[in-house]
């Protein structure tokens, strides 16, 4: 049987912890950082958690 080939988009935007959680980007988090108040910025470095209704989903296309 055929291995199941990584979605190419989704293995740039997600990432795996090492416990096993997947992590994405914030919203806005790349361009314009100037016209942000400095602590919504510091807020945007920061990754955050895939919600639990998309792990499946996201799992599946990274092959994991």
């Amino acid at each position: 049987m055929p291995k199941m080939k990584t979605h190419s988009g989704a293995k740039k935007r997600f990432r795996v912890t090492g416990k096993g959680k997947i992590m994405h980007q914030r919203a806005r988090h790349v361009h314009k950082f100037q016209e942000r108040r400095a602590s919504q910025a510091r807020r945007l470095v920061n990754d955050k958690e895939v919600a639990p209704s998309d792990v499946r989903r996201v799992k599946k296309m990274l092959g994991l």
